[in-house]
């Protein structure tokens, strides 16, 4: 079995607490693991789309490489 999340409720604080099982569980990974289990991805797909964001982040690094246009 897998470890469990626990939050303590205080004063009926139930927004803190809520706040901090939700970063307990993106920490962990576990939101993302049931994301990619809840449908089959095909390797090749998952090639696809890893070229296809390291594409997006090289053209954002570009894009805040290039120096202003000049405002004249």
């Amino acid at each position: 079995m897998s470890q469990g999340r626990r939050v303590q409720v205080n004063d009926n604080n139930c927004e803190k607490a809520l706040r901090k099982l939700k970063k307990k569980i993106t920490d962990s990974g576990l939101l993302q693991e049931v994301r990619d289990r809840q449908e089959y991805v095909k390797p090749t797909i998952k090639r696809k789309l890893a070229k296809s964001q390291a594409k997006r982040r090289w053209k954002k690094y570009l894009r805040e490489q290039e120096l202003p246009k000049k405002l004249f």
